[in-house]
């Protein structure tokens, strides 16, 4: 069978791993603009193993030495006593409150005045999730993580199927005694019909749905239960009075005529898609981003452009990525948006990622005197043995220089942190 993992209220978990006083209490781990990676100082940082296609492997060092009830004000109150910051992980206990990933701080407060609260620390949560992965990965013979919570396992000719809920619930066991992390496992024939069942019952919940149970289990759930069910395609489906995951089984001609995104869906509902489990999977884009303060200076937004171009370049290169599409988007203060893709089919250098950004910002900045409170940049379209491309020869010379230096920069960095070399407008905030 596979088998699927999600370990509960994860950022939270992780919080009581180390601090066990914040069990059975309402919590929430909350975030902010990050404004450290833009001050002049230099900045502590490290590079982690990948934890799942979402989440970034480049992070700052925080130190945590003890859990104080009030520290959090220090962050997330300004100057003139506004609370900033949005939730990002809440504990079971805080639900009942009405509060939601997404939920502002300040709201969260007035739902939950002895809420607790807790600055994300996404580099610890890496960094734990990476210790799990290397213990599942002595349990199950083939392990996909998918995110930064959530793996499959295939047991397939590891594990009978007879033995399967035994050998998930002895798991689930022994990983919350080593690593004090609840976590919920589903078990059936396909990943996904595994995840739905692993979503069925939390937390800290077991559920099996052997192959000929499956349209029983799915028939009765909405459809906006499935994943990959979005608000778009939930909609469309209700304007054809299909309301419930079996609906979709009975109405699956009507699907399939929708092409393959139908024909898939229905397939997967049924468990009959099978998506095998993947333990690797090659790397499709790789990205930063961050949200601050409105700012209106162009000339601050351009130098934190360089600041995040750095940042990701050091780690391309440290992937040895070769990128040859360019993305940048940028968020005004009215909640208006742009943003642009380039194909540039050179070789990889931090300087050339510099410029194709500054380039790419001004082409893109249709309002000039609106402030911008987003910044985000991903490269794209690796180039490796199976996915060729020619360069131009006009700049082979000029960027096998840049390759080279890059590569001794590199080195600098990985001894003495990557703020050790940077462009001097990067210290220079008086723009601000």
């Amino acid at each position: 069978m596979i088998i699927h993992l999600d370990l509960d209220c994860f950022f939270v978990s992780a919080e009581r791993t180390r601090t066990p006083f914040l069990k059975n209490k309402p919590v929430v781990v909350c975030k902010s603009g990050d404004r450290a990676i833009f001050s002049a100082q230099d900045q502590a940082s490290v590079i982690t193993d990948s934890v799942g296609a979402f989440n970034s492997i480049f992070q700052q060092q925080s130190h945590f030495e003890t859990y104080h009830k009030e520290a959090w004000k220090k962050k997330f109150i300004d100057e003139n006593g506004n609370i900033h910051g949005i939730v990002i992980a809440k504990s079971y206990e805080a639900k009942p409150y009405g509060i939601k990933t997404g939920t502002l701080l300040r709201d969260a407060l007035i739902m939950c005045p002895q809420l607790l609260i807790i600055p994300s620390d996404h580099l610890f949560y890496q960094l734990l999730s990476t210790k799990l992965k290397a213990f599942l990965q002595t349990k199950i013979p083939i392990l996909e993580q998918y995110s930064i919570d959530e793996f499959w396992g295939d047991l397939r000719g590891w594990v009978k199927e007879e033995d399967t809920y035994d050998f998930i619930a002895a798991l689930q066991k022994e990983v919350l005694e080593r690593f004090d992390l609840p976590l919920s496992i589903g078990a059936s024939s396909s990943k996904w019909i595994a995840k739905l069942a692993t979503d069925f019952n939390k937390p800290y919940g077991l559920t099996l749905v052997p192959k000929e149970n499956i349209r029983a289990f799915v028939s009765p759930m909405p459809i906006g239960s499935f994943p990959g069910i979005g608000r778009a395609l939930a909609k469309k489906l209700a304007g054809y009075c299909i309301e419930t995951l079996g609906d979709v089984i009975e109405h699956q001609k009507l699907l399939c005529s929708w092409g393959r995104i139908g024909k898939d869906l229905v397939a997967k509902i049924q468990g009959l898609d099978g998506e095998p489990v993947v333990a690797h999977r090659d790397r499709k884009s790789i990205g930063i981003s961050r949200n601050f303060p409105i700012t209106h200076e162009r000339n601050e937004i351009k130098r934190r452009i360089i600041i995040l171009t750095r940042h990701l370049s050091h780690t391309i290169t440290k992937l040895s990525l070769c990128p040859s599409t360019y993305y940048l988007k940028i968020r005004y203060d009215n909640g208006a948006k742009a943003h642009i893709s380039k194909t540039i089919e050179r070789g990889f250098s931090e300087h050339l990622f510099k410029e194709i950004a500054l380039q790419a910002f001004t082409e893109i900045d249709a309002h000039p005197y609106y402030g911008i409170t987003h910044l985000s940049i991903s490269a794209s379209h690796f180039i490796t043995p199976s996915q060729t491309k020619t360069f131009s020869l006009f700049t082979a010379q000029e960027d096998e220089k840049s390759k080279k230096l890059e590569e001794k920069i590199t080195k600098l960095r990985d001894k003495y942190g990557i703020d050790i070399v940077r462009l001097g407008v990067e210290k220079n905030t008086s723009t601000k």
